[in-house]
C-alpha cells in the first residue's frame, strides 16, 4: 500500500494525491449522512 502511494505521489503529483485521499474520505461520510436521512421518516413516525 505504502509503495502504491509513493509511486502515485512520484506520478501524479502531491496535491492530486491529496484531492483524491480527502474526496474518498468525504464520499464515505456522505454515505452514512445519507442512510441517517432516509431513516429519519421512520423514526418520525414511533
Amino acid at each position: 500500500m505504502m509503495e502504491q502511494m509513493v509511486t502515485l505521489i512520484s506520478e501524479l503529483g502531491f496535491p492530486i494525491v491529496v484531492t483524491l485521499f480527502l474526496l474518498n474520505r468525504i464520499e464515505a461520510k456522505l454515505d452514512v449522512v445519507v442512510s441517517s436521512i432516509q431513516g429519519l421518516p421512520d423514526q418520525l413516525k414511533e
